[in-house]
């Protein structure tokens, strides 16, 4: 949605390994990610050097970390599910307030459905989100994409269902 015909800059919040946040790097945009794991952290570093790409990554707890840097793109997928709820709202308005104008947040948020059996795989520090609760944190942003889907899945080698909300919202201001 907005093409790097310019620099543009990028987070990738939670980056785990750093496959993502390498092809971004990849197609043109200047990536700054971060995760809480050292081994994931060290190994997005190395892949990076052995694709030939430049990205600035490092370790941070993503319920922690506050944003300092203006960036033009925010971006993350599957890892919010670590935020308590008690600090989603501080943590979002901190996202939005160093978004640049023009810019966007683009995120896939896992979400609780009574009719879907917890994940075997489920980990103890998640955390329920419940449907559209990430979309209205950018009640204020223009909603380019909102979406919820609901996929089959084997990441514990059994098969099972996850309910997920995808959301690209544009800080756009003025006249529309």
């Amino acid at each position: 949605m907005i093409p790097p015909e310019r620099p543009l800059k990028l987070l990738d919040i939670g980056c785990g390994e750093g496959r993502i946040a390498i092809f971004f790097a990849r197609n043109g945009y200047e990536v700054t990610a971060f995760d809480l794991s050292p081994q994931g952290v060290e190994k997005a570093k190395r892949y990076a050097d052995e694709i030939g790409v430049s990205i600035k990554v490092f370790q941070a707890n993503l319920s922690e970390f506050r944003l300092e840097e203006k960036f033009d793109i925010l971006f993350s997928t599957g890892v919010f599910h670590y935020i308590p709820e008690e600090l989603r709202k501080e943590i979002f308005d901190n996202y939005k307030e160093f978004t640049n104008e023009n810019g966007l947040n683009a995120y896939s948020v896992f979400v609780k459905k009574p009719f879907i059996p917890r994940a075997p795989d489920f980990e103890k520090a998640a955390q329920s989100w419940v449907s559209g609760e990430v979309f209205s944190y950018y009640h204020d942003w223009k909603m380019e994409s909102c979406q919820e889907e609901i996929f089959d899945c084997n990441s514990s080698g059994i098969l099972h269902k996850h309910a997920v909300n995808r959301m690209i919202a544009g800080k756009i201001f003025g006249d529309l």
